[in-house]
Formats: structure tokens, sequence, C-alpha cells
């Protein structure tokens, strides 16, 4: 079933799996307003049904990037240029940053698990959208990278507290503070990446990938998952409690006394 098709995005449903690509080969993907747009309204157009989330990329490149006419006085054709915005009052500018960095916070319901599957370049809000998912699969090619900081602005589509996650706090700092690329091989060593696979291989692995996490319940990964996603914040008798309460509501349900 296709979802939607246009600004660069093209959403298709199959039974649980949802599957989003980048449809902008030409210009590697580069990222825009209207696609994240796009990106806000599939989110929310989701079936109840779908499980889990394939994001990936037409071309060889998974994404450049904001798209490079933003940086111009001119900017993209009907959007503000990052010129115009600087000149916004602030409660305007951040208004309008929130609502991009809506394109990025789906991602991880807890309904949901995602997978972005990552060739190429994945650079600046390319890096950050894979970052937005919750697992990672990388063909051998890709390479990350966050270039905000070298242009003098930040990371701010929501990338900085999951690549600390993944990384830790010396790490990430080294990757934004510098603007190095992080190679597929290293990707995988730090955490960054699940999996790193042939280019070949990387869409029957994503869908590999897909299938397995299938295959549990979904009830027990939407727990699993809330449970994983609140550790960090928890103290650990608070964590044991959720975790007893998680298992309580699970017994019950597989007993048939749940509500």
């Amino acid at each position: 079933m296709s979802l939607l098709d246009r600004d660069g995005v093209r959403v298709t449903v199959d039974g649980a799996v949802a599957t989003v690509v980048l449809t902008d080969p030409a210009r590697r993907n580069a990222q825009t307003p209207a696609m994240w747009r796009a990106l806000v309204e599939t989110g929310r157009r989701l079936p109840g049904d779908v499980r889990v989330v394939l994001l990936r990329a037409e071309g060889i490149s998974f994404s450049a990037g904001l798209d490079r006419r933003a940086f111009g006085p001119e900017g993209i054709d009907g959007e503000a240029s990052l010129p115009q915005l600087a000149r916004l009052p602030d409660a305007e500018l951040d208004a309008a940053i929130a609502g991009y960095q809506e394109a990025f916070t789906w991602w991880r319901r807890n309904d949901l698990v995602s997978v972005a599957a990552v060739q190429g370049h994945a650079i600046g809000a390319g890096f950050q959208l894979a970052l937005a998912c919750d697992l990672r699969i990388c063909a051998d090619d890709a390479q990350f990278a966050m270039r905000e900081t070298s242009l003098g602005l930040v990371p701010d589509l929501g990338g900085t507290r999951p690549l600390v996650e993944l990384v830790g706090y010396a790490r990430a700092l080294e990757i934004c503070a510098t603007g190095r690329a992080v190679h597929a091989a290293e990707a995988e060593r730090i955490g960054l990446a699940n999996l790193v696979v042939p280019a070949a291989e990387l869409a029957g692995a994503a869908a590999d990938l897909a299938a397995a996490l299938l295959a549990a319940p979904r009830d027990a990964v939407i727990e699993t998952k809330a449970l994983l996603r609140g550790a960090l914040g928890q103290s650990h008798a608070a964590q044991r409690a959720a975790e007893r309460a998680a298992q309580a509501r699970r017994l019950r349900d597989l007993a048939g006394l749940g509500e």
C-alpha cells in the first residue's frame, strides 16, 4: 500500500512493515523543510498495525545533509533561508526549529521499532536522521559526519542525545567538534552501527532484521522498549520497579487476565 509520495519521500506499507525511502538521489537526498514536513506526516499517517519502520535512501548516499540552498540569501523556493531565520524574533525562531525537529522525533515511539539502512554519506541532518532511528544497519561504504559545528552551527535536529547515549560524551564531542568522518567499521566498533554489511546486501539485511523484530509478540516488544528507553534516567530501584510492573502486565495478559 502506498501511503505517501512527495517532496523527496516515498512511504509504502506491507503488513506490519512500513518502508520510508528518501527519493532525491540527484541531490544525494539533501534535506529540505518540505521533506521534513513529509516525514512528520508519515509519522502521523502510519497505520496502527505497523510495528517496524525501515528507513532507506535511493542513490549512492543516504543523505548529504541540509540542502545547501538553505545557506544562501535566497534560500529554497518558498522556504526561509538560514539568514532569514536568524532575523526572526526569538519565539518565532524557536517555533521554526521546533517544527523542523518534529520530523526526527516520532521514530522512537514505543509502539514502533525503526531501522535506518545507511549507505554512502550521512552528513549533518542525514546523520541526525539515522540517529533518530532505534537501530542502524550500514553498508561498508557508509560515512557519518556531524558538520554543523564546522559551519558555526550546532546539531539541532535531535541528534545530540542519541549520539551521546550510543558513543559516550567524550567521543560524541570529538566527532561533532572536529566534523570528521566516522567510517562504517568504526561506527560498528563504537556502537553507532548495529551491523555493517557489503553494500549489495544492505536491503536484504534490513529486511532480515525487520522479520526478526516481528517474531516476538508486539506487546512484549513495546514493554521491553519502554524499559530500555527509560533505564538511563532511573535509579536501580526505580528501574526494578518498572520491570516488575511491566512483567505483571505481561503475565496477566498471557493468562487472559488483562484489561
